[in-house]
């Protein structure tokens, strides 16, 4: 409830503001929701909403992956640790556009770029936070499983994950808003559809009522991801823990 009375407020601030401003520079909701009509109806903008959020899960999904792998790695390994560190602290200050702009340059304007560079953006986060649940794992459960010589399947699935889990939700729900924010970068830079695509189009014609057509529904989605889905997982995996977060 409380939510929707925020919303509504925001709308109506909204509303208000466009009341005394240049309608090209700040139209309001009826027009906004006018061109998101348009644009639906015309089937632009569910195709170009489907390039975006593929780009995002795949460059999500490839990000988590090996993230998760090199993170309990170096959790694990004292060894590893200090032979990555110095790639991870490189691509945690490694600016992002310069991320981008290389993987364009190096492997061509094309969706294996695209989707690299944002999963490239990602990884260093994914690994940071993986490596501290691993070192966080309990000593004594690993000789428990040592002792009832457990095999390594079975270790991963009723030892590690459990443990494992509330780094796994925070760093999936972390990588999640980071994905989508770069996925719009890489595809205003070098991709011809997704919504960072048509926001630099509108961007050129000063259109800001086609681009908050675009950019609104998609950051509707997300935030549907996030509420319905990622906030319910961290919630789950973190149940049995006495401090984990409340909402």
């Amino acid at each position: 409830m409380i939510r929707l009375a925020s919303f509504a407020a925001m709308i109506l601030l909204w509303q208000a503001a466009s009341h005394f401003a240049d309608p090209r520079s700040l139209p309001g909701p009826v027009p906004v929701l006018e061109a998101i009509i348009d644009e639906a109806r015309s089937g632009a903008l569910f195709v170009n909403l489907g390039a975006t959020l593929a780009r995002v899960f795949a460059a999500f999904a490839l990000a988590m992956s090996l993230g998760s792998a090199l993170g309990y790695a170096m959790g694990r390994s004292r060894l590893a640790d200090k032979l990555l560190d110095p790639w991870l602290v490189a691509l945690l200050n490694l600016p992002a556009l310069v991320v981008i702009i290389l993987a364009y340059i190096w492997v061509g304007l094309n969706e294996a770029a695209a989707i690299g560079a944002v999963a490239v953006n990602k990884l260093p986060g994914a690994v940071v936070t993986i490596r501290e649940g691993a070192r966080a794992l309990d000593p004594m459960l690993d000789e428990m499983a040592q002792a009832f010589r457990l095999p390594a399947g079975v270790r991963l699935r009723h030892i590690v994950l459990p443990q494992l889990a509330p780094y796994l939700a925070a760093a999936t729900r972390s990588g999640l808003s980071l994905v989508w924010k770069l996925a719009l970068v890489v595809e205003l830079l070098g991709r011809s559809n997704g919504v960072g695509f048509e926001i630099n189009v509108a961007f050129q014609l000063f259109d800001v009522r086609l681009l908050l057509a675009y950019a609104l529904p998609f950051v509707a989605i997300m935030l549907g991801v996030e509420s319905f889905l990622v906030q319910p997982l961290e919630r789950h995996v973190s149940r049995w823990r006495s401090n984990a977060a409340r909402y």
